[in-house]
């Protein structure tokens, strides 16, 4: 079943997970995206920030980085930000801490950063015991199914419209399921909060809860 937000519940056994962070009353929201760099998609997206002169994080897949530096490369030269999505995209309920923990070392590796999103939102607690000394943990408040071949783009844009809050962490994602879906939503998230009045900001180490 789709979510569009974190549940309450998963805050009680990771409670370091930072999901909305505090904006000292100012009207913020966060913009993120998942899974690249691949050059079908993440060009598109750099060229879209870019024009609107804002900054996001990638939260990228190392072996994505890995076959495409220079990709890599345009994103830090825009002056986006980073962070650690595995080496391999995975599912941390699926894998064995150490198996999960060596995947998250080979990535950094690649992408040198302080900030960590586990694909799909899944770690177990030993996998996040292990890493919430080691990095800020990163998820959400809105995540966009711009992945689901079987959303489009405009139940996307409306999902952005009636969730999206003060300290929101936005999620879409630069990767092929999204990639036909991104011409029509990313310019229309982008309008709708600028229309609304929100600052949007990329993710970065200084972020607390």
């Amino acid at each position: 079943m789709f979510r569009s937000r974190i549940p309450a519940f998963a805050k009680i056994f990771l409670p370091q997970i930072i999901c909305r962070p505090e904006t000292g009353g100012k009207k913020i929201v966060y913009l993120t995206f998942d899974d690249g760099p691949i050059p079908e998609t993440t060009p598109y997206v750099l060229t879209t920030l870019k024009k609107y002169g804002i900054k996001a994080t990638f939260f990228c897949v190392g072996e994505n980085v890995k076959k495409h530096p220079e990709l890599y490369a345009h994103i830090l030269e825009d002056g986006h930000f980073v962070g650690n999505h595995t080496f391999n995209h995975l599912k941390g309920w699926k894998t064995s801490l150490n198996a999960y923990l060596e995947n998250v070392q080979e990535c950094s590796k690649y992408i040198e950063s302080g900030l960590f999103r586990p694909p799909y939102g899944k770690m177990t607690v030993q996998q996040y015991n292990a890493l919430k000394n080691k990095f800020k943990l990163i998820f959400w408040d809105v995540l966009t199914p711009d992945y689901d071949l079987n959303v489009s783009a405009q139940q996307c844009l409306d999902i952005i419209k009636k969730k999206t809050r003060q300290g929101s962490i936005l999620v879409f994602h630069d990767n092929l399921k999204a990639k036909n879906k991104l011409t029509e939503l990313l310019p229309g998230a982008l309008d709708f909060l600028i229309r609304e009045g929100y600052e949007i900001q990329p993710v970065t180490n200084n972020i607390s809860k």
